[in-house]
């Protein structure tokens, strides 16, 4: 017998892609709310919410917490000035499509995704000259529209990465590790000498990225034992107290030279001026941490007369970045030892404690359990 005709293949694959999951869909989920200004969050019932054109429904597996998320759950000024309430916040996520809005072509329901965060309009001069990530009108999952603090979501086509060979917690972890990789891979990386100065989540990616990547020696600071000892499961040849003489112990690593790159993730005034004394002169650095208050640099001896590159990394490169994280992961870098607690949706008082105080790597949340 003769096999399907081209627009019998044609037209199975357009109902595979609108068929609804055979799981029923409920009319309501629970969901983390940020329902008025100030400290807290609530757990609540709220609707399901319905694709629109270009859009798809998820059924949230695995959402990882973000210092974003201390920021909205503590409603610190960063959150004042830019989330308004009430909304669903969380945005590290992973998930299963369970429905497809009209003309979305290219999801399947029953695939598993991740997202990436930056909603942005793909009209303004950045979105039209490769720079999506700074779009000039992007949102932001979970602090511009609703996140991922919850049991379903909707989210844009464009959007979603598929993840099907992923588990869903590290499927989650893509978003930020996509900052780590951006952060990296800005500039050649192989055969360099990289300091490493913060060790949260994705100052701990950073040492496993830079380690595959080819760099000759990482060196990594921070201020807690814990996440001292996470950087050397993730590969740091050199771990050192963030309180000690951090300068010269890297310049000392490096015969006298200075780091090639320093990655500087905490955020923190006191790293800032460590990575730029120990960075060699016209070497590269990276800035992903943000700081809360102003900070005051001698830009003509700590930059200029150094000869230095400084790049400022928000998010990720669409979707060149994405490629690349995929990548590393396919060829085997292990995030498992970063994810050191797993608590269902509602454990989120227990799940910012635990990363507010610094005593946890990433905390990845369980939205479908109890």
């Amino acid at each position: 017998m003769d096999g399907p005709t081209v627009e019998e293949t044609a037209s199975a694959t357009a109902m595979a892609l609108t068929t609804p999951s055979e799981t029923p869909i409920p009319s309501h989920m629970r969901a983390l709310v940020k329902e008025r200004p100030g400290p807290g969050a609530t757990l609540m019932e709220v609707p399901v919410p319905q694709p629109g054109r270009g859009e798809v429904l998820i059924r949230l597996e695995a959402v990882s917490l973000c210092g974003t998320d201390i920021h909205i759950d503590r409603w610190d000024p960063w959150a004042a000035a830019n989330m308004a309430t009430p909304r669903i916040f969380g945005h590290e996520m992973a998930g299963r499509v369970v429905r497809l809005g009209e003309g979305v072509t290219q999801v399947a329901v029953g695939q598993r995704v991740a997202a990436e965060t930056h909603l942005v309009d793909w009209t303004c001069y950045q979105c039209r000259t490769g720079r999506q990530h700074v779009c000039q009108h992007y949102r932001i999952l979970g602090v511009h529209a609703d996140g991922a603090f919850a049991q379903y979501i909707v989210l844009p086509e464009t959007n979603v990465w598929i993840s099907d060979t992923l588990p869903p917690e590290v499927a989650a972890l893509q978003e930020p590790m996509g900052n780590a990789v951006f952060s990296v891979f800005v500039e050649e990386i192989v055969g360099q000498s990289v300091a490493v100065l913060g060790c949260g989540p994705i100052g701990l990616m950073s040492i496993a990225i830079a380690k595959r990547a080819g760099a000759r020696r990482v060196i990594a600071t921070d201020l807690r034992l814990e996440r001292r000892a996470l950087a050397e499961r993730m590969g740091a040849d050199v771990v050192l107290d963030a309180a000690d003489d951090v300068v010269g112990r890297i310049r000392a690593e490096t015969n006298g030279d200075g780091a090639d790159v320093v990655l500087e993730m905490s955020g923190a005034e006191q790293a800032l001026h460590q990575g730029l004394a120990a960075v060699t002169n016209g070497g590269r650095v990276s800035l992903l941490g943000t700081h809360a208050r102003p900070v005051t640099l001698d830009v003509s001896s700590e930059i200029i007369f150094k000869a230095l590159r400084i790049y400022g990394i928000t998010g990720r490169r669409l979707f060149q970045t994405w490629y690349q994280t995929r990548a590393l992961l396919e060829e085997g870098l292990d995030l498992s030892p970063i994810i050191t607690h797993r608590l269902p949706l509602s454990h989120f008082r227990e799940a910012f404690d635990l990363v507010a105080a610094g005593h946890a790597g990433k905390v990845v949340l369980l939205p479908q359990e109890d």
